[in-house]
């Protein structure tokens, strides 16, 4: 006889199923990269938005991440690319091993340096980290890379005219022989095959992108999106020699240079959004997402995926904007501003070292010390001529006060701020630097680690707004309703 506490969870899974399958049935686009769903009669797996026939509830099977489905046997769909999707909320918000796990793998750490890697950021052992990710997403850390590479393949298949084989190491595969046995498998379809089944806009922007030209790219985000404060914000901080905002409200484009593992680039977003429902499906309930035009010209196509996460972080296009807003507009204050932004972000940074420093010594400061320290590019363009100095190079040039003390501690790992760290251990880290105050560490934690719940030292911030009080702040902010606290 079957236990009543395991009846009980059997009860709580089919339920939870049900109410996934309610999503699929009115193509809730809500829920796209919350979870996938396979069909067994077909062997494809979906995003819940699909606008294919929706399958007997009996037929589907559902999965956390796709890798999961593509580690059951499942191969992608081809009419609504689930491997599109925005990144799940879910491992932005949590702070535990999984997901702290989730975003390094995002940020190609198990590509880089393996699972052992991996495991040693997180301070477990790699047979921990394999069985927690198996037990809360259905795959381990190899496969989770491996559907991410296959992704950043399909992403330079479609939207390129570089080689097969260049394509090959630049996703992060060993060989030739692993990257075509990938990408049929997921695919079911060679890399040929997939580069001439590439929608018609990609074939049109395959014509003019090469390595010169940059990769074009349509960057994801579910639901409404506000890009004006997020532009805004980018336009006051902005860096000279490493960043820019041109262009007017509304039709702005942000530009900055990137430290990357294997090399450099140059990043162009443009302000104006793709449409609602942007991502090639049908939307169904009309809650669909849309997305931001970007180009990246890199010096190494291995970083392409590295760099992307590193935007998506920037931009905060993996939040998901119906829970903040329900949350928030349930509160009398918040109300009118959440209906005024639906969708507004909490904007994160794509260099989390550069913008602890930044955060510390001001824009004026940080310009100065691009000049005297920060890393000519081998090819400047316009005004984009610098990286900024890496910690190190701080450290040992200039090591006087907070600003060196804090570049010291970052140099040698006593403040971690990468996309694993620990955002207990790293606020501590940072609360221990010499002169480095509350209010400061409080907006490193809020764009630097990404956490969606920071309320700075001062006025009381109700309880009520948790675990969205970075985004209730940002509210408060745009309305003229909070001080800048920097």
């Amino acid at each position: 006889m079957t236990p009543p506490t395991a009846r009980t969870a059997e009860h709580a899974h089919a339920h939870d199923d049900d109410v996934r399958y309610e999503a699929v049935r009115s193509r809730d686009a809500r829920f796209d990269g919350a979870f996938f769903f396979a069909v067994e009669t077909t062997g494809i797996y979906c995003r819940p938005s699909c606008p294919a026939v929706t399958p007997k509830r009996r037929n589907v099977r559902f999965f956390a991440t796709a890798a999961a489905a593509q580690g059951s046997g499942f191969r992608a769909c081809r009419r609504c690319r689930p491997d599109a999707v925005p990144g799940s909320a879910e491992w932005n918000v949590r702070a535990d091993v999984v997901g702290r796990a989730m975003r390094l793998i995002g940020d190609g750490v198990v590509d880089r340096e393996g699972v052992a890697g991996l495991a040693v950021r997180l301070g477990y052992s790699a047979r921990q980290v394999q069985r927690q990710l198996t037990a809360e997403v259905g795959a381990g850390p190899v496969a989770l890379a491996r559907a991410q590479r296959a992704h950043t393949a399909r992403v330079l298949l479609q939207t390129t005219g570089l080689p097969v084989t260049e394509i090959a190491f630049a996703s992060g595969f060993a060989s030739v022989r692993q990257f075509n046995d990938t990408v049929r498998a997921v695919y079911a379809a060679t890399p040929s095959e997939l580069r001439a089944a590439a929608p018609a806009r990609d074939r049109a922007a395959r014509r003019t992108a090469t390595p010169s030209a940059g990769v074009p790219l349509r960057l994801a985000h579910r639901g409404p999106y506000q890009p004006g404060p997020v532009f805004d914000l980018l336009q006051r901080e902005a860096v000279a020699g490493v960043e820019e905002v041109s262009g007017g409200p509304g039709r702005r484009v942000y530009r900055r240079t990137l430290r990357l593992p294997y090399g450099t680039g140059i990043v162009a977003v443009q302000e104006r959004p793709g449409p609602s429902g942007g991502t090639g499906t049908g939307t169904g309930t009309g809650t669909g997402g849309g997305w931001l035009e970007a180009r990246l010209h890199l010096t190494d196509l291995r970083d392409l995926t590295t760099s992307v996460q590193r935007l998506r972080r920037l931009f905060d296009l993996d939040a998901d904007p119906y829970a903040v807003d329900e949350r928030l507009g349930a509160d009398p204050r918040l109300a009118p501003l959440v209906a005024a932004r639906p969708g507004l972000r909490s904007p994160g940074t794509a260099d989390p070292e550069e913008f602890a420093v930044r955060a510390l010594v001001g824009r004026a400061e940080a310009e100065r010390l691009v000049r005297r320290y920060g890393k000519v590019l081998d090819a400047p363009c316009g005004t984009l001529t610098h990286l900024f100095p890496e910690p190190a190079v701080l450290a040992e040039a200039a090591p006087e006060g907070t600003p060196g003390a804090l570049a010291a501690a970052l140099a040698d790992g006593t403040v971690r701020l990468d996309p694993g760290a620990d955002r207990d251990g790293a606020e501590r880290a940072l609360l221990a630097v010499p002169g480095l105050d509350a209010r400061t560490v409080a907006v490193v934690r809020t764009r630097a680690l990404g956490d969606p719940d920071v309320a700075p030292p001062g006025p009381a911030v109700p309880d009520t707004w948790r675990p969205w009080r970075s985004y209730a702040l940002n509210h408060l902010r745009a309305a003229g309703e909070w001080e800048n606290d920097r």
